[in-house]
């Protein structure tokens, strides 16, 4: 059967889809773009892409619109893939994911069904990699068995998983809004009940002012409560306990016991107590949410690398324009000027210049020739390539990092926070406590079973865990708003506390102690004219060495008529001769001139002129050598890891006095020197930012990379900073400790006030409103602390 796509043939500058408002996709012809959920609508066009169930029956309906994957009865089977050797494989989102236990629940789970070869889940992007042994139609077996537990699976998009977040701040914003507005309007009333006691008020004004509580309390908790309703009931539901739990049975306890008390006319409510803890807690959720942040899917940043249109050469010369993974090997591809490489292959004609960086990481383009060995992600600077494919899909060196990446990162997934930790253990203690607190009251003192109830509630609330909730995320913010201020991005929940473990920093070369660019030495050393008239054939191409020439030169107009040799330079001819901007042998200069050094160079002969050698180097950072002084000064062990030849390696090594570096380093060589580290007990800070670098900043313990990186860096990394100095490293660094001790000394505070507290409540001296009261100023206390952070001293260099 056809698989198909829906293809809108349309103005590109529009950028979403005018039926389901869909970011819209560049198609492989001119002007066209597509949608990823498959609305054809006005669009009309089809063209190939590869969902059959969804599209086939619909291309003949115009109106039609494929169902996006997060809706219901989206069929799994269509994105199942059969594999090599009898097996098969799913992604799909994880739906209710919520903290490190959910991970080890599902992981665990899996492991024990036969045949299950590998269940893996990103707790960051929430997704999980399913496969089997057996065909394609086994997947109902591990996605039931994953429903079960309470989790629910939709195939992987990462425009609903940010969908899904989105909506899941806006809800909490909702429930604060509502909480808030509820307790201060009940805290009014409350404050009129207490005042109307001492001036004689009557039974019936205070129980009228009860029931409005009641009025306003009943619904605000039924709203406000549900991200704690759900996600206790979802726990209880499936045989274990979480930190909402005790949140859930107090809040309705509370407010179950003082809508008791409203209806028999009792002299206290607790309405404001319930109401104003909800509203606390939430500030904590609404705080931890926001420190999490929005992490980017690693299968969306290689979306536009992985899928790269591939033109293929057929009988007859026939050109086909297929998806990457519809290739096969052995076929001919064509790669025009400017396009970038779809599959692993083999130059069979053509010589060009490509830039590896994004592979490699080397920082100058390399010329090729037929015969040598291309990969997948690489741009072609020069001329047209036809190259033979040698792999594709899973086979390529992309798919390879991609492969490495999502090993480390499922690693290092299973880190839990320091607050997750204590939680686990929190919740137990909670529940045997204020249920010890009930029993003792009710058999042991033989107490009514309003005032047991009463004792076990506020038991429940004073020891609710607000300040324990608050400790970290509050914390987290105020890190992430210190970085943020000074051009850092925190994109992980528990990079602050890996930052404050670091033992050894391992450093990328190009891009991140250097500048990653190409720059002119000493242009002042030049001819004016000289260099003007070098800009002008330079500015007709994109080498980057020919771009770093234009812009030392400055403002100029191109020459007309110049020629691009591939691999080899410009050339243009006037009627005194050719005009030469190339390499040595380009430029006839005599491969055997000595000039004194390695770097990297472009060589300009004018008629009846002496050859002009140009010099360049990727200039270092301009604080790196204080910097690395710094982090060595801190006791941090520095390695340089660059896949950068060593020739260009050492020089950098030197400048920094690094001397534990390596050049030529892949990206599988780069992962395993980092978990060598690892298996040494060492704690690696990876700083990079090339794609070479994605699988070592995954498996690294936390990675940082900078805003001029690979988006597939930036995306793996835990940490991006802006800017063209690395200082921001070192204060990250800084930040990561102080925030770490904070959240220590936060999460001491809120256990020393449950250590004071519960016993009070545990002897009846505490009613549920002074329990929140309680509550809420601990919650303060460690607010008040973690501000310490913002009054933090910056590093020197800031």
């Amino acid at each position: 059967m056809t698989a198909l796509r829906a293809v809108a043939a349309f103005d590109t500058s529009e950028s979403t889809c005018a039926h389901c408002g869909a970011a819209l996709q560049a198609a492989t012809a001119p002007g066209e773009r597509f949608c990823c959920h498959g609305c054809a609508g006005a669009y009309g066009l089809i063209h190939d892409l590869g969902l059959d169930q969804y599209y086939a029956r619909r291309c003949l309906d115009p109106d039609a619109r494929a169902p996006r994957p997060e809706e219901e009865g989206a069929d799994m089977a269509a994105f199942v893939r059969a594999g090599d050797k009898g097996t098969a494989s799913l992604t799909v989102m994880v739906d209710g994911l919520q903290c490190a236990a959910c991970v080890w629940l599902i992981e665990s789970v899996l492991a024990k069904l036969p045949g299950m070869r590998e269940g893996r889940v990103n707790m960051t992007t929430r997704r999980l990699r399913l496969t089997w042994d057996g065909s394609a139609d086994d997947w109902r077996r591990p996605v039931e068995a994953i429903e079960r537990l309470g989790y629910r699976l939709i195939p992987f998009d990462p425009q609903s998983l940010k969908n899904a977040r989105d909506r899941t701040g806006k809800a909490l914003l909702r429930a604060l809004a509502v909480a808030g507005f509820a307790a201060g309007n009940i805290m009014l009333l409350s404050i009129g009940i207490w005042a109307g006691e001492t001036q004689g008020m009557g039974h019936a004004t205070r129980d009228l002012l009860h029931w409005v509580s009641a009025l306003i309390a009943l619904p605000a908790v039924a709203y406000a409560g549900q991200p704690f309703f759900q996600s206790a009931w979802a726990a209880l539901r499936n045989g274990h306990t979480n930190m909402d739990v005790p949140i859930s049975i107090g809040v309705t306890l509370a407010t179950g016991m003082s809508l008791y008390q409203t209806a028999n006319g009792w002299e206290h409510a607790f309405f404001d107590g319930a109401t104003m803890l909800l509203f606390f807690l939430l500030i904590g959720r609404a705080f931890d949410h926001h420190a999490r942040g929005a992490a980017r899917a690693v299968a969306e940043q290689l979306l536009s690398l992985r899928t790269v249109a591939v033109r293929v050469l057929g009988v007859g010369g026939t050109v086909t324009t297929l998806p990457a993974d519809r290739v096969a090997v052995g076929d001919r591809i064509l790669v025009a000027a400017g396009e970038r490489i779809g599959v692993d292959g083999r130059i069979i004609e053509g010589t060009s210049a490509l830039d590896t960086s994004l592979v490699t990481g080397e920082s100058l383009p390399r010329t090729v020739h037929p015969g040598e060995t291309v990969h997948a992600g690489m741009l072609n600077l020069g001329a047209p390539l036809t190259c033979e494919a040698t792999a594709t899909g899973d086979g390529t060196l992309l798919a390879e990092i991609v492969r490495l990446m999502e090993a480390a990162e499922s690693r290092r997934s299973r880190f839990v926070a320091l607050a997750d930790r204590v939680a686990k253990r929190y919740a137990p203690v909670v529940h045997l406590t204020a249920l010890t607190t009930f029993l003792g009251w009710l058999w042991g003192m033989g107490a009514p079973w309003q005032d047991a109830l009463s004792a076990a509630v506020a038991v429940l609330i004073i020891t609710c865990p607000c300040a324990l909730a608050l400790a970290v995320p509050v914390v987290q913010v105020l890190a992430s708003s210190r970085l943020m201020k000074r051009g850092v991005l925190l994109k992980s929940a528990t990079a602050l506390e890996r930052l404050a473990s670091v033992t050894d920093i391992v450093f990328d070369k190009t891009g991140t102690l250097t500048l990653g660019r190409p720059v002119l030495l000493t242009p002042e050393a030049y001819a004016p004219e000289v260099l003007q008239h070098a800009a002008a054939l330079a500015r007709v191409s994109r080498h980057p060495l020919s771009r770093a020439l234009v812009e030392a030169a400055g403002p100029g107009q191109a020459q007309s008529g110049v020629e691009e040799v591939a691999g080899a330079g410009l050339r243009w001819g006037s009627p005194e001769g050719d005009y030469r901007l190339g390499s040595r042998a380009f430029c006839g200069i005599d491969a055997l001139t000595d000039v004194g050094d390695s770097a990297p160079e472009l060589w300009f002969c004018a008629p009846n002129a002496t050859a002009q050698r140009f010099v360049f180097n990727d200039p270092i950072r301009s604080d790196a050598a204080a910097v690395v002084a710094g982090l060595r000064a801190q006791g941090y062990r520095l390695t340089l890891l660059s896949g950068d030849r060593s020739v260009a390696v050492a020089p950098v090594a030197t400048a920094l006095g690094l001397n534990g570096w390596r050049g030529g380093a892949t990206p599988a060589e780069k992962a395993a020197h980092l978990e060598a580290l690892r298996a040494e007990g060492r704690r690696v800070l990876m700083v990079g930012d090339g794609l070479n670098d994605a699988p070592a900043l995954a498996a690294a313990h936390v990675s940082i990379s900078p805003t001029s990186a690979a988006d597939i860096a930036q995306t793996a990394a835990d940490l991006v900073f802006q800017g063209e100095k690395l200082g921001p490293v070192l204060l990250a660094l800084d930040t990561g400790r102080a925030a770490q001790r904070l959240a220590k000394e936060n999460l001491i505070i809120a256990l020393i006030y449950n250590l004071l507290a519960v016993p009070l409540a545990i002897a009846g001296l505490v009613t549920p409103l002074i329990a929140a009261a309680a509550m809420s100023s601990s919650s303060l206390l460690v607010i008040a602390n973690s501000f310490r952070l913002a009054r933090r001293r910056l590093p020197w260099m800031f």
